[in-house]
């Protein structure tokens, strides 16, 4: 029996492993609520990973100007950090 539960916990443990291989998940920077709202304010229906893509680029363009202050020798990310181009 000792063998059994061995192999079951082996194949439980490469199934989680497989499920932690997904698209790295952020902490939420935002409301869900107010979001969803927002986005309903322009007559649009919302899905239910809207929010979570949404939080995904919000996390990049903070990357993004965390980079340019740093490459401009700066520690203070500015409101132009954030601008494109």
């Amino acid at each position: 029996m000792a063998k059994r539960t061995k192999k079951k916990a082996g194949k439980r443990r490469a199934k989680t492993k497989a499920r932690s291989k997904k698209a790295p998940s952020f902490e939420m920077l935002m409301v869900t609520s107010k979001v969803k709202q927002a986005l309903r304010n322009h007559d649009v229906n919302v899905a239910s990973d809207a929010v979570e893509s949404l939080n995904g680029v919000v996390h990049w363009y903070i990357q993004q100007a965390a980079s340019r202050a740093a490459a401009n020798g700066r520690k203070t990310v500015r409101a132009h950090d954030f601008m494109v181009g």
